[in-house]
């Protein structure tokens, strides 16, 4: 729910910043323009907001689907969310070695920086 809730967030800002934008680009005298680097400073330092949030959805989309696919890991069973780059691994596995391939698993997805399993318990 989070991921659809962070995609839905960066489309709504990605949105929203294109609209001031578009009464600069067709007004008609010079005042508007003067505010035009203004608007481009908070543009671009939203836009980096919806990108982190982007890429966190990537991200879990990513290390989701690994596991998935991977046979030594009961993807259906673990629970994973990103927030800036910090993947958080939750839920049961039956092994430790699924809880490790797991975890092995989050950290060689392009743009992890670190991976918290503290919520992914092994049965055994």
């Amino acid at each position: 729910m989070k991921t659809i809730q962070n995609s839905l967030t960066a489309a709504v800002i990605a949105t929203a910043m294109t609209l001031p934008m578009a009464g600069v680009a067709f007004a008609e005298n010079t005042s508007a323009l003067a505010t035009k680097d203004t608007v481009m400073l908070a543009a671009n330092d939203t836009m980096d907001d919806a990108g982190e949030a982007a890429s966190d959805t990537w991200i879990t989309t990513k290390v989701k689907s690994s596991l998935l696919a991977e046979d030594a890991t009961p993807g259906m069973d673990i629970e994973v969310e990103t927030n800036n780059g910090v993947v958080s691994l939750s839920g049961t596995v039956a092994t430790e070695a699924e809880r490790e391939a797991a975890i092995a698993k989050a950290k060689q997805i392009k743009g992890v920086r670190e991976v918290s399993a503290d919520g992914l318990k092994a049965v055994e």
